[in-house]
């Protein structure tokens, strides 16, 4: 049975979140890549303020295709995680708390995590479409000029994810593979 999560996610919430737990997300979202990760942390290094609130906040890594007439949204499957890599130890220590994408995160990345209190979900990639559904508004916020990769706010309703890496740092990549390899022995 999944997990339903509603938004903000608290450091509270995200400790009671373990690796393996399918969770179902309402509430309101970001969205983020790169080049917006790195104008963000460019803003802390300045000790200027940013263009939403992170704290208890999840950044989906997410470039949507354009929206269709009537649709919040066009396609939004989640892109490689490990671009943000660099970005996700400033955006932890500024608050946030979860991060949704696909793919591996780095050491930095998983240490600051334990040390903050954030969780680390994955969105099945090739699914944008069916994504998209989950999303009923959307409207951009911040850095208009990047297109894809403005950031959004985002409304979703049962938005379905699963965790990869827990606050505690159990990595269902390493997990899982470990528990298939011992099935095959």
């Amino acid at each position: 049975m999944p997990i339903s999560i509603t938004t903000p996610l608290t450091r509270e919430k995200v400790r009671t979140l373990k690796s393996g737990d399918s969770c179902l997300i309402t509430g309101v979202i970001y969205t983020a890549r790169d080049a917006a990760h790195k104008r963000l942390c460019e803003l802390v290094a300045q000790g200027k303020e940013l263009p939403m609130d992170v704290k208890d906040s999840i950044i989906y890594f997410v470039g949507p295709t354009p929206a269709r007439p009537g649709e919040a949204i066009g396609s939004a499957g989640p892109t490689t995680s490990y671009r943000m890599d660099a970005y996700s130890p400033t955006m932890i220590q500024q608050g946030q708390t979860g991060m949704i994408g696909k793919g591996k995160r780095s050491k930095e990345v998983v240490d600051a995590m334990k040390e903050h209190g954030a969780v680390y979900f994955g969105a099945i990639g090739g699914c944008g479409a069916l994504l998209s559904n989950c999303i009923k508004k959307a409207e951009v916020i911040a850095y208009d000029d990047l297109g894809a990769e403005a950031i959004r706010r985002l409304e979703v309703v049962d938005f379905p994810v699963i965790v990869i890496i827990d606050s505690e740092g159990n990595n269902l990549y390493e997990t899982g593979r470990a528990a298939y390899l011992e099935q095959q022995k």
